[in-house]
């Protein structure tokens, strides 16, 4: 991934709000959360939530599908290791600071758990 877009991705989260839906949806796996039950755990209207995830789903950080009238938001986590492997590319001057498992952030090994 290039800089411009990484850049993109970290302004996109670069919000209170953004960045703290984003928490709480890495937190809640592949399955995701419905947008009503974000709004309650942020405590702010439905209305701005969901101008909020817009922003996330347009610049590639999140998924939405819809499941019967509720709208459901998941992590894209490919966009999400892009980022951590962008940010730890040359960590401690191209030295391994400690080994980097990105694969523990994919969906597969978190239905495996």
């Amino acid at each position: 991934m290039e800089t411009k877009d990484i850049v993109r991705l970290l302004a996109a989260i670069a919000h209170e709000k953004r960045l703290e839906a984003y928490r709480h949806l890495v937190q809640a796996g592949p399955a995701g959360l419905h947008a009503g039950r974000l709004a309650e755990l942020l405590d702010i209207p439905p209305s701005s939530l969901t101008f909020h995830l817009k922003e996330l789903v347009h610049a590639g950080l999140l998924s939405s599908h819809q499941e019967g009238r509720f709208v459901s938001y998941s992590v894209q986590y490919a966009a999400m290791n892009s980022i951590l492997a962008y940010l730890t590319e040359n960590c401690c001057g191209g030295n391994p600071c400690s080994p980097v498992n990105l694969e523990v952030c994919s969906p597969a090994q978190q239905n495996l758990g």
